[in-house]
């Protein structure tokens, strides 16, 4: 369908691209948030570097861990090993603040829109910032359900309460056997509900949340509609930037507009309808703010 060419724009003056953003929002009947990772990294989620040094110094001395995220893959050798690494990994990622306000700046960018989420992200944030839980589907799990490990039942449980127990109460990068959680239904250990393999659970939530999103999409065809990419890597395109490509390219009437630091591109055969912001999405985010209140 599109041309193997790859076009990539950006403007040297970030506040230009936020104004021609702007005035595609201003147009659009309906936008469509496609949101990966680098959302998150540019809020203050940082996977690297000193947040990470400063929350897993244990485990960096005894494993040479270089980023949060390998670790999270180790296989240690207990169980109770395991879950003192991953209650810190879950507990800074989803329920600590440290949001810098790029959801919230982005929350008032569209909360007077016809909007709806789709993302790739893991952490809650579009929640915790306000957005309405209704117009959200996180694809690939949540850091704060459990599911198990078998799994014996498409069902995921809420981790809040253990989550902190666990970093409360864990010692020399252990946490105590009586709080390792298992499934509740046949016993077996619990493991996050993340997609890694094919033994992710997709809950009744979850497909509630994919009807939502397939319907959105369904009732606004041939609208005006903004199809607002914001740090989508290639890990995954099939999920977010591929399906924006196609509709965008099937609707005269659409727009769709690429942020990404270093990252942002589009396929020629849908240049005409499109923007690429090669910056600091909250960067971009702190200029929208300002030219919507000019």
């Amino acid at each position: 369908m599109f041309s193997n060419r790859k076009i990539t724009t950006s403007t040297k003056d970030c506040s230009d691209d936020a104004a021609r953003l702007r005035a595609l929002l201003r147009e659009a009947d309906a936008v469509v948030l496609g949101a990966g990772a680098g959302l998150s990294a540019s809020a203050g989620f940082t996977y690297t570097g000193k947040r990470f040094e400063d929350n897993f110094p244990d485990f960096i001395q005894k494993y040479g861990f270089r980023d949060m995220y390998s670790g999270g893959f180790y296989p240690f050798e207990s169980l109770e090993e395991h879950w003192a690494y991953w209650s810190r990994y879950v507990f800074l990622n989803r329920y600590a603040d440290g949001d810098n306000g790029t959801y919230r700046r982005l929350l008032a960018l569209v909360k007077d829109k016809d909007y709806f989420v789709l993302t790739t992200n893991v952490d809650h944030q579009f929640q915790k910032a306000g957005f309405d839980k209704k117009r959200l589907f996180y694809t690939q799990g949540d850091y704060g359900l459990f599911q198990c490990s078998e799994p014996c039942c498409q069902e995921t449980f809420e981790n809040a309460d253990i989550i902190r127990r666990m970093v409360e109460q864990q010692k020399d990068m252990r946490v105590p056997t009586a709080l390792l959680p298992a499934c509740p239904h046949c016993g077996k250990p619990v493991t996050m509900n993340l997609r890694s393999d094919d033994r992710f659970v997709e809950d009744e939530g979850w497909h509630r949340a994919a009807e939502r999103y397939a319907n959105f999409l369904r009732t606004r065809n041939g609208q005006h509609i903004l199809f607002l990419e914001l740090g989508v890597g290639m890990n995954t395109p099939g999920i977010i930037k591929y399906p924006f490509w196609r509709m965008t390219a099937a609707n005269p009437n659409a727009a769709y507009a690429c942020v990404n630091a270093g990252e942002a591109f589009v396929p020629s055969g849908i240049a005409r309808q499109a923007i690429c912001i090669n910056e600091d999405i909250s960067a971009v985010l702190e200029a929208l703010e300002e030219t919507g209140s000019a």
